[in-house]
């Protein structure tokens, strides 16, 4: 899935830089367009297709390699769509969350393993639906990620009948899917800690999975009741988020209901990444975590103030302007927390032995795009500067600094750091480090400037910007950031081969090859069914590292040995 929404990113951005030209490869030549005349091979085939009596997918939604306004709507919508809910969620709380949380913890399973096994299955059903949409008469969903009604009520806003039905029969299942596998999370954390793992024992990841638990366990029942709504909008004939005569909804209801379940999915998002950093920049700084009962706070202040800020998303809707202030003043308490995370990091690092690993490569760079992430989402809490930043590739930026400057590099930093732990081997470093900074780079050449665009009045959801006579002056940024994100996406490609052919090939890793505290590599490595030869006894933090008068810099949480605890004892 996650190669299938960065594919769908790439035709969009085609469409931006070059507007109303075809595709490379599979697009229609010049020659073929002004004369008909057959020059490649791509015009014989979009020959046939024309003289094809049924109707191909690809002469409805791209003729001739031109990507179509209304399929364009579609790329953006499912773009998003299953980079939130089929890629982010499900490796960074799905695979991340199932591998580490027994480990991390000393036990041998999680709590229900057929919770775990129905949770699974439940979310490859919910995949599968979501695919179908693309082929289905009228195409897939076309309302934005957000669903917005009535774009996503009525068909006749967007052309789009069994698409947009698809798309919220599959969400519904996958919330379903969420809330199986909370309620597993939570029950193992809680129930099923070694003996000695106190919670202020815990490695900050486990915090940070079992907060987003909690949060997913709460926040994911109000988006299924709103998308059961959209479904009996859609097939029922009811108005719940239709402001018709016959009727009596409100197209904001949707709005209130999908963003009250939306901002705690950001930090559902993004949570799990600042907890892997933490365990990335501690192991590599070789210096206890700055703070650990502070990040800890931190963590539980950024999920609880998550649910009382959902009405910056609504700052156009008409809001009366003291609720206004209210949703501006608590949208910028939630820096507080957040601050104190990035101060935390940067004080683990200071004057700490850090080795420059391609693991710790990555967890620095989610901490520089976070911080720049959040330095904007502080302008968009102001409601002055959000009206006119509003839809524009400002929020774009800023979206794509957290979830992907944030998240993706966390998974990406997870991936090479426990990959000796999942299959015994390291991952080749030369090519991750060369996938690490052609990501880097390119991701900061592609999302950066549309803070620019965004400034200068450049709206988001428009298929070809030069149609605005005031956005021509900016193809040429248009343009740069299209083949920057061109490098990005195929620059992905490197971390595929280097992920299995070190599977095969690359070295084999000792037990513990990075020198780390916490439990999981006591188990055997790779991990065998069970985890452990026996249940450890945890006797100290998770993250005692460089103390004072011991041999090693480091030392086991199951190491029985005179070491005073950290200050996460």
């Amino acid at each position: 899935m996650f190669f299938v929404g960065g594919g769908l990113a790439l035709l969009f951005r085609w469409q931006l830089a070059y507007p109303e030209k075809p595709l490379p490869i599979i697009g229609a030549s010049q020659q073929y367009l002004d004369e008909g005349e057959v020059v490649t091979g791509a015009d014989r085939m979009w020959e046939k297709i024309y003289e094809s009596e049924q109707e191909e997918w690809l002469e409805v939604n791209m003729p001739s390699g031109v990507v179509e306004p209304a399929f364009y709507n579609m790329l953006f919508t499912m773009h998003a769509t299953i980079m939130v809910f089929f890629v982010v969620v499900p490796i960074l709380v799905g695979a991340f969350g199932n591998f580490l949380i027994p480990l991390m913890i000393g036990t041998r399973d999680m709590a229900f393993p057929l919770l775990n096994m129905i949770s699974f299955w439940l979310a490859v059903l919910a995949a599968i639906i979501m695919t179908v949409g693309f082929f289905v008469p009228g195409g897939h969903a076309a309302a934005g990620w957000t669903g917005y009604a009535p774009l996503s009520s009525d068909p006749q806003w967007t052309g789009v009948d069994w698409g947009q039905n698809l798309w919220a029969i599959s969400l519904l299942i996958q919330g379903f899917s969420s809330m199986v596998g909370s309620i597993n999370y939570i029950t193992t954390i809680i129930n099923m800690r070694a003996p000695g793992m106190t919670f202020f024992r815990l490695p900050l990841v486990i915090w940070s999975l079992f907060i987003v638990a909690i949060l997913l366990l709460l926040a994911f029942p109000v988006l299924s009741s709103a998308l059961a709504l959209l479904i009996f909008d859609r097939l029922a004939g009811t108005t719940f988020f239709s402001a018709t005569a016959e009727g009596g909804g409100d197209p904001l209801l949707w709005q209130h209901l999908f963003w009250f379940f939306g901002h705690p999915e950001v930090y559902v998002l993004i949570l799990p990444g600042m907890g892997i950093a933490s365990e990335l920049i501690a192991v590599f700084s070789r210096k206890p975590i700055f703070g650990y009962r502070s990040m800890v706070y931190a963590m539980i202040s950024i999920a609880f103030l998550g649910w009382i800020v959902w009405g910056h998303h609504m700052f156009q809707s008409g809001m009366q302007p003291g609720l206004g202030s209210v949703f501006m003043t608590t949208t910028m308490l939630i820096a507080v927390p957040s601050a104190i995370k990035t101060f935390n990091w940067l004080g683990t690092m200071f004057r700490g032995s850090i080795r420059f690993t391609a693991p710790m490569l990555h967890g620095i760079a989610f901490v520089s795009m976070f911080v720049i992430g959040g330095l904007s989402g502080i302008y968009m809490a102001n409601t002055p500067v959000d009206i006119f930043i509003h839809d524009t590739y400002y929020i774009v930026a800023h979206i794509h600094y957290v979830v992907f400057g944030g998240s993706l590099f966390a998974i990406f930093g997870g991936i090479v750091f426990w990959f000796p732990k999942m299959y015994g081997r390291y991952m080749n470093d030369v090519l991750a480090k060369i996938h690490f900074w052609l990501t880097f780079i390119a991701f900061n050449c592609t999302f950066f400037p549309m803070h620019i665009l965004g400034v200068g009045g450049h709206m988001r959801r428009i298929s070809n910007p030069m149609q605005y006579e005031f956005l021509q002056g900016f193809e040429g940024m248009n343009i740069f950031i299209s083949m920057s994100a061109f490098t990005l996406g195929f620059a992905q490609l490197i971390l595929v081969f280097n992920f299995f052919w070190s599977m095969y090939r690359g070295k084999v890793a000792e037990q513990n090859p990075w020198q780390v505290n916490t439990l999981e590599w006591e188990a055997p490595t790779p991990v065998p069914h069970g985890n452990f030869v026996q249940i450890p006894t945890v006797y100290r933090g998770p993250y005692e590292y460089s103390v004072p008068g011991e041999e090693s810099d480091w030392i086991s949480q199951a190491q029985p040995e005179h070491a005073p605890a950290t200050s996460g004892d």
